[in-house]
């Protein structure tokens, strides 16, 4: 099975998982975005790597970055293999001295890793086809991760939004409704929302 190449295109943070964010991924050669629920720390770890940061103290994934290339470690790529409920699950590919090794790694983590190591990302197909949202206007149209200020612990801090309408039912909620909801978070670009609404889609389909 051929592997498809993601970019990180953005976080932006969760409307309705209070702590939570969005990253989302985008394949490299195709219009399909993948949106993944992560936590405020990895959020922040893959923010100050977008931003190109650089924090007084490592942080966890700086650390473990210097670990491996002190003993010669190199990751070579990320591999996001399957999705089982709504969750993601990924490997990292490490070589040491041509001996190649792939560990177990939680997405949030393997991403943060892979910005870190300047490695790709690849996913298969099936995953895509499951998890994507296409987008139908111009590929290149704008999405932007928060931009990243930087306090004494150079900290990335990401402005919560104001508290909206209550959120939707999406169980009591028409097909035809649930469509339409995703035509137009897909146009907004409100990638968390649109995951939440294609995976209850997924449900129904099943």
């Amino acid at each position: 099975m051929g592997k498809i190449k993601l970019n990180v295109l953005g976080i932006s943070y969760s409307q309705t998982q209070s702590g939570a964010y969005a990253l989302v991924l985008s394949e490299e050669e195709g219009n399909r975005r993948i949106p993944i629920i992560v936590g405020g720390f990895e959020a922040q770890a893959i923010a100050i790597e977008l931003e190109g940061l650089a924090p007084p103290r490592p942080l966890t994934h700086d650390l473990f970055k210097n670990f491996a290339e002190s003993y010669g470690i190199v990751l070579e790529e990320v591999n996001i293999h399957k999705l089982e409920d709504g969750v993601f699950f990924a490997n990292i590919l490490c070589d040491k001295e041509g001996q190649h090794i792939t560990l177990d790694a939680r997405t949030s983590d393997a991403i943060a890793l892979a910005l870190r190591f300047s490695c790709p990302i690849y996913t298969t197909e099936e995953i895509v086809e499951k998890a994507g949202i296409v987008l139908d206007f111009e590929k290149g149209s704008d999405f932007e991760h928060p931009a990243a200020s930087q306090d004494e612990e150079s900290e990335v801090k990401i402005e919560k939004p104001k508290k909206g309408t209550p959120q939707t039912d999406l169980s009591k909620t028409s097909m035809d409704d649930l469509r339409s909801m995703l035509a137009e978070a897909v146009s907004k670009e409100d990638y968390e929302k649109a995951s939440e609404i294609r995976d209850e889609i997924n449900r129904r389909s099943k």
